[in-house]
């Protein structure tokens, strides 16, 4: 099996698990490859948020890097916006279905403030 390698940074991701799903998290920067519908599955439960050790500053200057490759399947990932809370950018791949968040951005999104609950209504 080939080890995967970060699109952003190309550190190495690891396998983490938290309630059985897992997902791989680089060693270097801390950005989080979900593969189809893990993040998703993730966003409900309670306490998952645990594991996105990064530093959201790090995650931010991470996010600035968006021509990026799957690193399952090597498609070039397609920019997002996440629909609630339009801060989250994101990139997904069109092939397999699997997203990347960098540091910090999935805790974010887990977490929807008031502000983005009153985005959702008035929208």
């Amino acid at each position: 099996m080939t080890q995967l390698k970060c699109p952003k940074c190309e550190g190495t991701l690891e396998a983490v698990v938290y309630s059985t799903i897992p997902v791989d998290r680089c060693t270097s920067c801390q950005g989080i490859w979900f593969d189809s519908m893990e993040a998703q599955l993730l966003k409900e439960i309670k306490g998952s948020e645990i594991i996105d050790t990064g530093d959201p500053k790090t995650g931010s200057k991470f996010n600035e890097i968006r021509d990026i490759n799957c690193p399952k399947c090597q498609t070039k990932l397609t920019k997002m916006v996440d629909i609630k809370q339009t801060h989250i950018r994101y990139e997904k791949c069109p092939v397999c279905y699997g997203i990347w968040f960098d540091a910090g951005e999935f805790k974010d999104y887990k977490e929807e403030g008031i502000a983005d609950i009153l985005k959702d209504i008035f929208s």
